[in-house]
């Protein structure tokens, strides 16, 4: 399987003032991540507010920004819904347009059990030959896939990796122990990047890499390169700027807010996401110029 990166973007979704996916302004932010860190871009993930983009959307999407790449990073395609069906159908069709990998999010709303996630992941896996990311969020999705599911699927071939954001790091210590050789895991919530890779995890699949992508680059590395206090020192000073994206309203529309604010357009969230209210749009803006910002094109 192809290398992947240690630093992902999950990249937020461009929209112009009239709300149209602004394909444009996607390519040039894929190209700025890649400018400032990031090994690759998540397009279509819950940062890119995948359940509003149609299926057409989404297919334009995935070749733009693996245009956009140009050989420079990978592109790791969100296919995976709580429909099995239409993720197999989409998943083939995001193959076909040439993406890198792809994201498989746990199933949401209907709540299957594990045996369940077993064979939708299995399935869609089995359809197509690309590398598979597993995605487990049970915060949004209210179905935590176990350790013993994910080590299960860690022996599908082609299912590479994980994008943990339980938090439960008992859990995700015996994913890291128990998954077939090679199996990654990348942390799902930007804060707990060097508590993963301290106990053996593989890199982050990130939100505040958008404006401090190559301050995250240098945490990784820091730690890889047993610097542990460095990486904790960029830990601390990061953690209030991530506190601030995560906590003071629903992602993306911070981050969202965050780059508008700095100069880098990317347009107001879609339905039923919003814009902050005034107060919680200062808070934000507040700690976000406390950081320097990695981002070209942000002033």
């Amino acid at each position: 399987m192809a290398e992947l990166g240690r630093l992902l973007t999950a990249m937020v979704t461009p929209f112009d003032d009239k709300g149209a996916v602004d394909y444009a302004q996607a390519k040039r932010l894929a190209s700025a991540l890649l400018d400032s860190g990031s090994d690759g871009m998540v397009i279509g993930g819950t940062t890119g507010e995948t359940p509003t983009l149609s299926h057409e959307e989404k297919l334009r999407l995935f070749a733009e920004v693996k245009a956009a790449a140009d050989g420079r990073g990978v592109v790791v395609a969100g296919t995976g819904n709580y429909n099995t069906a239409e993720s197999i159908e989409l998943s083939r069709e995001a193959e076909k347009l040439g993406v890198d990998a792809l994201l498989l999010t746990v199933p949401y709303y209907n709540r299957p059990p594990q045996e369940g996630l077993f064979r939708h992941f299995e399935a869609i896996a089995k359809s197509i030959s690309l590398p598979c990311i597993l995605y487990n969020i049970p915060g949004r999705t209210a179905t935590n896939m176990t350790a013993e599911t994910t080590i299960r699927l860690s022996r599908v071939p082609n299912i590479v990796g994980v994008k943990e954001a339980s938090g439960n790091f008992g859990q995700i210590a015996a994913i890291i122990q128990g998954a077939d050789e090679g199996f990654r895991v990348w942390s799902g919530n930007d804060a707990d990047t060097l508590p993963i890779l301290a106990l053996g995890g593989y890199g982050v699949i990130c939100v505040i890499s958008h404006l401090a992508g190559l301050q995250m680059r240098q945490l990784i590395e820091s730690f890889l390169a047993g610097r542990t206090e460095e990486a904790a020192q960029i830990h601390h000073r990061l953690l209030p700027l991530n506190n601030a994206l995560m906590t003071l309203s629903v992602n993306p529309i911070p981050i969202k807010y965050a780059l508008n604010q700095v100069g880098f357009r990317v347009g107001p969230p879609r339905l039923p996401l919003v814009e902050p209210d005034k107060a919680t749009g200062e808070k934000i803006m507040a700690e976000v110029r406390r950081h320097h910002i990695d981002l070209p094109g942000a002033s």
